[in-house]
């Protein structure tokens, strides 16, 4: 089976070095075995969008040397595709109407994990709900390349998960599984902020039978405080104009260790070192690490 893999930021803004660690890991991924490598816009939450950040974050990839295989997907285009898998999830009885509302679980929770409430409910059809796809008792076993083996109990730990909003538009635990499968995509590289998201997406692969990809979990940069470095957090934007030092620093981050001749490369040879020196294993097993921009 040939290699594919992906990056698919959320056009939330601008692209910044939390960005750049995820795009690097899975470009130097899969050119080195040779792989086709996509890009995927997650543009799921027209609210959280910002007004030309598609553009900017495919212009920010090519300024950086960047080059990805076929076209740009955007997910605001495949409504239909999620629809028939929600539809899919519903008649074989793995997914169900929820009238929930975030404060009522949490009243009766404490906010730790759904409790099934709707599951024998049926809420009346002329109510609005979301539908969440229902948490197979049993485990699901993980080998993440980076991070490692681990276990998870989804039934007893998380329960039953919402895949289309009480709004009608669809989660990003139901959408990536249907365009990972649509794109078929072998090898998913991303940060680790998504470990604990991924048996989420392993149960809907299984109810809807496709294939699950190999996964790898890189380290995410965090500021002083312990947090994410993310749009929401205000992270600065990669600088378009001078793409060498935030890659020298990203594949520095990622254990790579790269020259220090390359600092005076362009973007495009930085990044053929990367694919040519590419190592998994020097990625640091750690989820989070600090990042002070310097």
């Amino acid at each position: 089976m040939r290699y594919i893999g992906r990056f698919a930021p959320s056009p939330t803004g601008p692209l910044h070095f939390g960005s750049l660690l995820a795009a690097l890991a899975s470009y130097a991924d899969a050119r080195a075995h040779q792989g086709l490598w996509l890009v995927r816009i997650e543009d799921l939450d027209p609210p959280r969008e910002q007004q030309g950040a598609s553009a900017l974050i495919l212009s920010t990839l090519e300024a950086f040397g960047f080059d990805w295989d076929g076209e740009v997907i955007y997910q605001s285009q495949r409504s239909s595709f999620y629809r028939d898998a929600v539809d899919q999830l519903q008649q074989q009885h793995q997914a169900y109407r929820c009238s929930c509302s975030r404060k009522q679980v949490s009243n009766r929770t404490g906010g730790i994990r759904y409790d099934g409430h709707c599951h024998a409910l049926h809420p009346p059809h002329a109510q609005a709900c979301a539908i969440r796809a229902h948490c197979a008792a049993g485990s699901i076993e993980l080998h993440d390349a980076i991070q490692g083996p681990a276990v998870y109990h989804l039934a007893r730990d998380h329960g039953d998960f919402v895949i289309q909003r009480r709004d009608g538009l669809f989660a990003y635990q139901l959408a990536v599984v249907v365009d990972d499968a649509a794109q078929q995509i072998s090898h998913v590289v991303r940060g680790s902020d998504l470990l604990d998201e991924t048996p989420c997406q392993i149960q809907l692969q299984r109810y809807l039978g496709y294939t699950r990809p190999d996964y790898a979990h890189i380290p995410v940069a965090t500021s002083s405080s312990g947090q994410k470095l993310s749009k929401q957090n205000q992270a600065p934007p990669l600088d378009a104009g001078n793409p060498v030092p935030a890659l020298i620093a990203a594949l520095e981050f990622l254990g790579q260790q790269p020259d220090a001749a390359l600092r005076d490369a362009s973007a495009s040879e930085l990044l053929h070192w990367a694919v040519e020196h590419w190592s998994m294993a020097s990625i640091p097993k750690t989820r989070g690490l600090p990042w002070s921009g310097d």
